[in-house]
């Protein structure tokens, strides 16, 4: 099992940025690949960045050259850095690690408005 724990969402105005972070514990050492999703209202869930434990990377086009994520190996931790932030970016942000199964965290609300 694999518990994760988003942190870091909120208020921005547009052209902002936020970090999202997303801890991982319990059987990490399993995980091959982590990544973020988000949920707007009425909208199916979506990939946004995903990265392997290789650490390569691919994100979806809508956030290509504004959004980064990265991973920190020693705190187990994946990070969304998001820059240049515009109001369809608005949704629920959802950590995801896959060692077969699929784990979700709790979800974080990042808001782009004026």
């Amino acid at each position: 099992q694999v518990q994760l724990v988003e942190s870091g969402g909120g208020l921005v105005q547009p052209g902002g940025s936020l970090r999202l972070s997303c801890a991982a514990s319990g059987s990490i050492f399993r995980i091959t690949s982590m990544g973020w999703y988000r949920q707007a209202p009425g909208k199916q869930r979506e990939l946004v960045a995903g990265i392997t434990s290789g650490g390569s990377t691919n994100y979806a086009d809508s956030v290509k050259g504004r959004f980064t994520i990265s991973r920190d190996n020693a705190k187990n931790t994946v990070y969304l850095q998001m820059n240049s932030l515009k109001p369809e970016d608005t949704a629920v942000y959802y950590c995801n690690a896959r060692d077969g199964a699929n784990y979700w965290g709790q979800g974080t609300q990042v808001t782009v408005s004026s």
